[in-house]
């Protein structure tokens, strides 16, 4: 591999400008969800092609029907390298509530919070902005050094990430031959802790259903009609009970098509990182797990599929008490989905096994909420093998793959409309209070995420 000592030396250089940079774009408030900030996400847009465009790249605004996105081009030094998209987010979260922040959320600061540890504050530090300009310092670092780049390099922002991405799924569908590279880089996750980075590898799929029984044409005396005539609730409470077995696997037909055991050398790397039941639960005050039987919670939240009731209600929750049998009981329940299970096969499954357990004189009324498949890299893909040596030559202890329980849409987006791979890394901390008050960013996470990168695009 090419010497990457100046490049790194150039970042370490060039820190304090690229705080500068950081520190221009969170003055920005560019928050998406408020029409009052229109104006503020359109500035924060400008801003990155400004950027962009001083670093050699062929960069744009793009109208959408909502905020701009942003679009950029640049070439490899060599014409066989690989081609990468590079995505990230530069609207942020509403501030609510104001009174809650040490600072104004507009006006970053560099906070030493002792232990020899200095962060960076305000709106978007950590959740994009912070994360997105590690990579263009990265690029930043390799021009004046190199004055190319090893890889070439399709930088896409969108400005609605946090309202929803109402924009980007026809934007990547009417852009796709344009968008289209080998793999997708997403810089919008966090490390495992402060000196292990992490790459995600999975992301689980999701179906989420709800159903209403209906029994009688009105609520009922329970003295009068109890014994006698259905009850919705019994009948909602039975299927619900009856979705997972003893054991906790679901009982729907067909549920583990698509399931593959994590191997064995996967699981092994999960048991060094020391999180049991009784850690991972503690915290939110429970120390037993309830899946699968056998398996570590690590394995349960990023490997396995799961079925949860998310909420259940019918007849009368109001004070004091009232003798009724309703007339109507509903329920909503969600399957986070692994490997390659059918997120249309699962939906159907569940709604044939509900419907056989509804009454002849009973109905039941199905509504969708949203279906997605999972997202899974290969563990012994290429770029991911890559990029896990790169960064291990890079922070104190080696890069570990991990999973994400939940799912980040625009990572099943690239797979659905550019029919490309993501790999995720992230350089956030889990008390970075992203979304909250008082957001903060580790300059050891932003000046070290700027070296990382710089080695996995060499890499690469």
């Amino acid at each position: 591999m090419t010497d990457l000592s100046p490049v790194l030396d150039q970042a370490d250089r060039n820190l304090q400008s690229s705080l500068d940079r950081l520190f221009e774009l969170v003055r920005i408030p560019s928050i998406s969800t408020d029409p009052a900030y229109k104006a503020a996400c359109r500035t924060a847009a400008d801003w990155l092609v400004t950027v962009l465009s001083e670093l050699g790249f062929s960069a744009s605004v793009r109208d959408t029907p909502g905020h701009p996105m942003v679009v950029a081009h640049h070439e490899a030094a060599k014409p066989d390298a690989p081609h990468v998209l590079f995505y990230g987010h530069y609207d942020v979260q509403p501030v609510d509530p104001l009174e809650l922040w040490e600072n104004d959320p507009f006006d970053p600061q560099v906070k030493d919070i002792g232990n020899g540890r200095k962060v960076l504050t305000g709106r978007g530090t950590s959740d994009d902005k912070g994360q997105l300009l590690t990579f263009l310092e990265a690029c930043r670092a390799y021009k004046e050094i190199k004055g190319s780049l090893p890889v070439k390099i399709t930088i896409l922002f969108e400005g609605e990430e946090e309202s929803g991405s109402p924009s980007l799924k026809p934007f990547l569908e009417a852009n796709a031959a344009e968008l289209k590279a080998e793999y997708a880089l997403v810089c919008d996750t966090s490390m495992w802790d402060p000196e292990t980075p992490a790459i995600a590898a999975t992301l689980r799929g999701l179906v989420g259903e709800e159903i209403t029984v209906t029994a009688a044409d009105r609520d009922l005396h329970s003295g009068l009609f109890g014994g006698a005539a259905a009850n919705p609730i019994h009948i909602l409470t039975e299927i619900l009970a009856g979705l997972r077995d003893e054991t906790g696997r679901v009982t729907l037909d067909g549920f583990y098509d698509g399931v593959e055991e994590t191997p064995t050398n996967i699981k092994a790397s999960w048991e060094t990182l020391g999180r049991t039941a009784e850690s991972f639960l503690g915290e939110v005050g429970l120390s037993q797990p309830s899946g699968e039987q056998g398996r570590s919670v690590l394995e349960l939240t990023w490997a396995r599929p799961t079925c949860e009731v998310n909420g259940i209600w019918g007849g009368y929750t109001g004070e004091g008490f009232k003798t009724v049998i309703a007339a109507k009981a509903s329920a909503k329940i969600s399957f986070r989905l692994v490997g390659s299970q059918d997120p249309a096969k699962i939906r159907d499954s569940f709604r044939a096994y509900v419907t056989s357990k509804i009454p002849s004189d009973c109905s039941v009324a199905f509504q969708e909420h949203g279906g997605s498949p999972a997202i899974q890299l290969a563990y012994d893909s290429p770029v991911l093998t890559k990029a896990k040596a790169a960064l291990s030559d890079e922070w104190p202890n080696p890069a570990v793959v991990v999973g994400m329980g939940g799912s980040i849409p625009i990572v099943g987006d690239f797979q659905t409309y550019l029919g490309m791979d993501s790999l995720l890394v992230g350089y956030g901390l889990i008390d970075d209070r992203i979304h909250s008050p008082n957001e903060k960013y580790d300059l050891n996470s932003f000046h070290k995420g700027i070296r990382s990168w710089i080695r996995i695009l060499a890499a690469l």
